[in-house]
């Protein structure tokens, strides 16, 4: 078993740092760029617990940082992502034994409208209209309408309760899990970008402006790995490493 988590925190680290790279959007405001690393993050923690998740999220988002030429954010994404890993890993292995499944069911609708919610309105306020996109190597430009954000919105809202009501009960506490976990990055960058930044590196930041963005990326990461560590665990249960 050591071996095999040894191996795992090393391939999870570089899919952290793949997936961060593979897909970034630059923000002039804060100097600093969109990415969907959090899906990996994420989807460590959620499968291998909080060591794995805060190795994989700090190393692999440093390293994505360096590569990509985001020095000045690396330190910050060591600790920052580092923590939103351990966060998401601890509160996962600390499921509530809820005695009935109605209270699991109430938690999921609950969770589940406020996270199609929040995806549909930070999309529709903050990501619709013209905006330059980063795949790969390759940069070029895309309108995507306000409907379209509220539209995924209200899918990812319907998913996910129909997902707790018919299949998973418990599914309700792995998002208040991601969604922590999401917020305690939001919260470090954000700090970081308006207390730090300028005087480590000198480079003038409005913190404020990369919020939504970084809601944005727990939403679509939660989006993403919360149904492939559902079907991971049930499938393959042998890979969880305790």
């Amino acid at each position: 078993m050591k071996s095999l988590k040894i191996a795992v925190t090393a391939i999870f680290t570089a899919l952290v740092c793949a997936a961060t790279m593979l897909f970034s959007v630059y923000v002039p405001a804060t100097h600093g760029f969109f990415n969907v690393g959090e899906s990996m993050i994420f989807l460590s923690a959620l499968l291998f617990g909080p060591f794995v998740g805060a190795f994989s999220g700090g190393v692999g988002s440093m390293f994505a940082d360096l590569l990509l030429g985001f020095p000045h954010y690396a330190p910050a994404s060591l600790i920052i992502k580092g923590c939103e890993g351990a966060v998401v890993g601890l509160l996962k292995r600390r499921s509530p034994r809820f005695s009935s499944k109605l209270q699991w069911s109430s938690l999921t609708i609950m969770l589940g409208s406020a996270t199609g919610g929040i995806f549909g309105g930070v999309g529709a306020t903050y990501y619709s209209g013209w905006t330059e996109l980063t795949l790969g190597v390759t940069a070029f430009s895309l309108y995507i309408p306000a409907e379209f954000w509220l539209a995924m919105g209200a899918v990812v809202a319907i998913s996910i309760i129909v997902a707790g009501l018919l299949f998973d009960p418990e599914i309700g506490w792995t998002i208040f899990s991601v969604i922590m976990g999401g917020l305690c990055m939001v919260l470090g960058y954000f700090l970081y970008q308006w207390l730090l930044l300028y005087p480590l590196f000198k480079i003038e930041a409005v913190a404020l402006a990369e919020v939504p963005l970084n809601v944005g990326q727990m939403i679509i990461g939660a989006i993403v790995a919360i149904p492939i560590s559902k079907m991971l665990m049930h499938t393959l249960p042998q890979l969880k490493v305790k």
